[in-house]
């Protein structure tokens, strides 16, 4: 087909998807000696093209060189650009970051499938090579792995072919192109074409060859695909594999497949010669069998790998090819309504994941997939969504060998199409039922599936994302399972037009309340449950998520569900100083842009885990510690492992000091629950002891090393109650002999003990001078505060607006009222604070000071119908920013809130105010922590002070910045410069939220009612 003319009218006709590109085919390797199997993607049949590329830009195709692919072009006056990667991200044309909405909307008037002619940045590519001896002689081929969005492919001055679909490989026979000697390689990419309207995914909009780039030529005798399929025995102990090849090449061959297992042991083999006795004859087509007894099954807790080889020989035995293929061996279905791995329920403990690397995009690098799959691992993950395409072939063979389980995706996502702020309006969606677009969406389905068929990691073919419904959807679904009935078929579309509910065999939503779920698994339902997208996390998210894992126990339909997202797509910009700083949508003065909204990730965009993570972490664990005075329960929810595989770990713990602890192996088979008894002790005190269980990695794995903990429980109590009325007091080392006294005046009153002194204002309002052993550490008066610094969540539910009355309290609140008693031991001053809230309330400061220097807070708000739900009630005590360490008895180590606290644990922790504030993209609050006993906050000498609980206990921070600070802000690197540590002793702030950041509310069980008195008292002392 070399005669075929390019033309542009391609870029805007949806039915020229693929000119000349080969049809695709699995992701397999092959070598023509046994011993390069080794080389695993370093085939010597393989020639990597990365690397530095000649290169010119262009805004659009009337100002693009045409020529430039001709041999006699001279680019010697090109730029250079390395390949992989975006072009954006090299100093052309501009980054982006959109969500739903078109990125031309409100700059062109457009309908599907046409685009802009006026903005369409070209990107012209030109690469020099010589063949290498290896590929010589031998029908060679050039892949392109992922180029965004649209390509027309020149060789040596001629015209091979054009394709799209971003993320799926493209690949052209270029064997008559090529030449002895020098060769061109000439590439002209298109950030848009019709593909533009099916790919408009939530994410940055790049462009560019952003995948590898590489050569490779074929044997004589060549298998060209293989599909592998594992039919399992119903006891499951036993398989027979069958693997369909597509052949190439002379018929003369006689074949030899067998199989190892992961130790290098022959299990099964089987032979394919010509025509010979009790064989098969060859074709084109042929099926290999192999029966496999005592099979160890595949699955993400036990990601059990075989490796089949099928070596095509030559009548005469010469070695022509030799294939590897890793094999799983594991069997899902739907059974009864609900989905099974090897004959158990399965829930996903998923999360969606972006390829994304903050300096490199989506032209992510092994090393990038590495920390993700141990991550993942770590966390208790167990599926990923391929949130909202494939990815590069590496990351399944990686899923394959750690154990995940994937829904493998397709490149398709129209949600602009369809729904317009928020509402639903298809009536110009694509691709729906348009016979124009049906051919392109298949092409993409299918590219997906031949590549990706041999994993066992993939689980379930997803039909994309957010595209609506429609027939074109409906046949890729039923594409799937025709060509693959080993799986499942997802999407969630059907959801918004119940015509199409067959495409899915799932019921699948987004960001559905736990109402919702359960009201939908009450009703007879005739599909198993999924939320392919929920806990929207993004800047401090993830509360509440506990409401939905509750589920799996209590409804067995209910089969999981995947966090919105793995990590924030953000990337790295320069500052006018000089500085690198995270930036998202807006900062690149792109327009539109939905700007932050790419900050949904549990780990920050260069790969630091948020604190988010400990929450999913915990409530992700497959085995359930429950430990009481006596032992601990262990419920294992494995499917698969039994709990030998870890050592357990006990601990008794008072006021973060060991007093016993212990390992013992136990064992509890996969599915099953027991109670194990431990040898706690016999501890007569009053003081409340911890008593933590963990399980953990007995030996190194390919994710963790020894010793990782997978999964914790923990019991608080104490053995007898403390009969004492002023244990907190008792306890604090600064006892005193010495009367206490009041120095009277008219503004200030002093009050004086020994080694302390202590001065309030009658005209602040409060503490104008702390000082214990001379040292001064009061530099304002604390107030008490209403109001916490917007988060994303909040944002998005309209709490600024609804609660807006508590920021005005926060700012404006005034001093209407003083009294005071003295005592001989004690000295006692009350102020009262009116706050500007309509109707008004007021708020009550007791502070009592005793004769060892200690300074009891009571804080009372007095409630008031017909107020917004109260944000928070704290008071800030702003020091110098010399006291940058703190440490506390509370809940921990990371960052908590009262409906994202399960997977924190009472210990002793420390930290500093910096290494507290949380990178979210947008600063907002942060740095809570709950259930404290009590924090100390000092400086390098030592000095400091110390806040305890009294009854209850209370949560706080530790932040370089007040509130308004970081209200205030809208990227980390606009904060000011350290000047303060600010120490928020809270009585009590409503929960984060997360089931979505555009118009949740926090659950009503984890807001404040202002409408209720609320009271807390904390102790002020020498921290020394």
């Amino acid at each position: 087909m070399k005669n075929i003319k390019p033309t542009l009218d391609w870029l805007e006709n949806p039915e020229v998807f693929r000119v000349n590109r080969i049809d695709a085919h699995s992701d397999h390797w092959f070598y023509e000696e046994i011993e390069h199997v080794k080389l695993e993607d370093e085939m010597p049949l393989k020639q990597n093209l990365n690397g530095k590329w000649r290169f010119s830009y262009s805004e659009n195709q009337s100002l693009r060189l045409k020529d430039f692919y001709k041999e006699d072009f001279d680019v010697s006056g090109f730029d250079y650009i390395e390949v992989p990667g975006h072009i954006q991200l090299q100093g052309y044309d501009k980054c982006q970051y959109i969500n739903t909405m078109y990125p031309w909307e409100g700059h062109d008037e457009l309908r599907p499938p046409h685009i802009s002619k006026t903005y369409n940045p070209v990107g012209s590519y030109v690469t020099f090579f010589d063949v290498k001896e290896e590929l010589k002689n031998k029908r060679t081929f050039l892949s392109f792995q992922g180029v965004e969005t649209a390509f027309y492919l020149w060789v040596n001055g001629e015209f091979v072919g054009y394709s799209e679909d971003t993320f799926t490989p493209s690949e052209f026979d270029i064997t008559e192109y090529l030449k002895e000697g020098e060769n061109k390689l000439a590439v002209e990419v298109y950030k848009r074409s019709s593909a533009s309207w099916i790919e408009d995914q939530d994410f940055w909009r790049f462009s560019g060859i952003f995948r590898d780039v590489y050569l490779y030529a074929i044997p004589e005798i060549h298998v060209n695909d293989i599909f592998v399929r594992t039919d399992l025995s119903e006891d499951f102990k036993n398989a027979q594999l069958n693997a369909q090849l597509k052949m190439t090449g002379n018929a003369d061959t006689k074949i030899e497949a067998y199989l190892e297992d992961a130790e290098g042991n022959k299990v099964a083999e089987t032979y394919l010669t010509d025509g010979s006795e009790n064989n098969v004859e060859f074709t084109k087509e042929l099926t290999l069998s192999l029966d496999v007894n005592d099979v160890k099954l595949w699955s993400a807790e036990e990601p059990n790998l075989y490796t089949l080889y099928v070596l095509v020989r030559k009548e005469d035995n010469t070695l022509i090819e030799v294939v590897p293929q890793k094999i799983g061996f594991r069997h899902f279905e739907m059974k009864d309504k609900i989905m099974c791995l090897n004959g158990k329920r399965i829930v996903f403990k998923g999360v969606n994941r972006h390829e994304f690397n903050a300096k490199r995009g989506r032209s992510i690098t092994k090393e990038d997939m590495l920390w993700d799959i141990k991550f993942i691992k770590q966390h208790n993950i167990n599926a990923v969504r391929t949130s909202h395409y494939p990815n590069q072939s590496l990351w399944y063979r990686i899923c394959d060998e750690y154990g995940i389980y994937l829904i493998d995706e397709t490149n398709l996502e129209s949600h602009g199409s369809w729904q317009k702020m928020g509402q639903c309006e298809p009536s110009w969606n694509v691709p729906g039922s348009l016979q124009e677009w049906q051919a392109v969406v298949l092409d993409r389905a299918s590219s997906m599936l031949e590549r990706d068929k041999n994993h066992p990691s993939v689980l379930i073919w997803s039909c994309g994302n957010e595209s609506y419904a429609g027939e074109d959807i409906f046949q890729m679904s039923e594409y799937f399972r025709k060509t693959d009935p080993s799986r499942l078929v997802h999407y969630e579309g059907v959801f918004w037009n119940r015509e199409y509910e067959r495409t899915s065999d799932m019921e699948s939503r987004m960001y559905a309340k736990q109402a919702d779920i359960e009201e939908y698994l009450s009703n007879d339902p005739n599909k198993p449950y999924i939320s392919c997208e929920y806990m929207h996390t993004m800047g401090n998210s993830c509360g509440g998520m506990m409401k939905y894992t509750e589920l799996e126990d209590k409804y067995p339909m209910y089969q999981g569900g995947f966090i919105w997202d793995y990590s924030d797509q953000a990337l790295y910009r320069k500052t006018p100083n000089g500085k690198e700083v995270l930036s998202y949508g807006g900062d690149f003065t792109d327009r539109p842009s939905d700007y932050n909204f790419s900050g949904n990730g549990i780990v920050y965009a260069n790969r630091i885990p948020s604190p988010k993570a400990m929450e999913v972490k915990y409530l992700y664990q497959n085995i359930k510690l429950v430990p009481d005075e006596n032992g601990v329960n262990i419920k294992n929810q494995n499917l698969f492992v039994n709990t030998e595989v870890y050592d357990l770990y006990y601990k008794v713990e008072k006021e973060g000091k060991l007093l016993q602890d212990g390992k013992i192996k136990v064992s509890v088979e996969a599915g099953e629950e027991k109670y194990v008894k431990l040898s706690v002790g016999d501890y007569n005190c009053c003081e409340e002891l911890v008593f933590t269980v963990s399980l953990r990695l007995s030996e190194d794995t390919a994710w963790a090393n020894k010793g990782h903990e997978v999964a914790f429980g923990q019991k608080v109590f104490k053995i007898k109650e403390d009969t004492s009325n002023n244990s907190k007091i008792k306890d604090n080392k600064n006892t005193s002999n010495g009367k206490i006294k009041a120095v009277h005046g008219d503004i200030n009153i002093g009050v004086h003990g020994k080694d302390f002194k202590v001065i309030f204002s009658k005209q602040e309002g409060g503490i104008v001078s702390l000082r214990y052993n001379e040292k001064e550490f009061i530099t304002r008066t604390p107030k008490t505060f209403y109001w916490r610094a917007t988060t994303d969540n909040d944002r998005g539910n309209k709490h600024e607006f609804r609660c807006a009355q508590w920021l005005s309290a926060t700012m404006c609140q005034k001093y209407v009222d003083f009294s005071m008693e003295e005592h001989e031991d004690k000295i006692t001053l009350c102020y009262t604070y009116e706050l500007p809230t309509i109707p008004f309330t007021n708020v009550k400061v007791t502070y009592e000071i005793t004769e060892n220097g200690v300074i009891k807070v009571n804080v009372l708000y007095k409630g008031v119908e017909g107020l917004a739900e109260l944000p928070v009630l704290g008071m800030n005590f702003r020091l110098l920013a010399e006291f940058n360490s703190f440490k506390w008895y509370g809940m921990g180590p990371d960052e908590n809130y009262i409906d994202r606290c399960e997977g924190a644990s009472l210990g002793v922790y420390k930290s500093t105010p910096i290494d507290n504030l949380s990178k979210y993209l947008v600063p907002q609050e942060c740095g809570n922590r709950t259930g404290t006993r009590w924090v100390t906050v000092q400086n390098e000498n030592g000095d400091g002070l110390k806040f305890a609980y009294e009854k209850s206990p209370f949560e706080f921070s530790v932040l370089p910045y007040n509130n308004m600070e970081l209200e205030n802000a809208l990227h980390q690197e606009d904060l000011p410069p350290v000047n303060f540590t600010n120490i928020n002793i809270i009585g009590k702030q409503m929960g984060i939220g997360g089931d979505d950041s555009w118009g949740a509310p926090v659950l009503p069980e984890f807001c404040i009612d202002s409408s209720k008195d609320l009271e807390y008292t904390f102790m002020i002392s020498n921290a020394n």
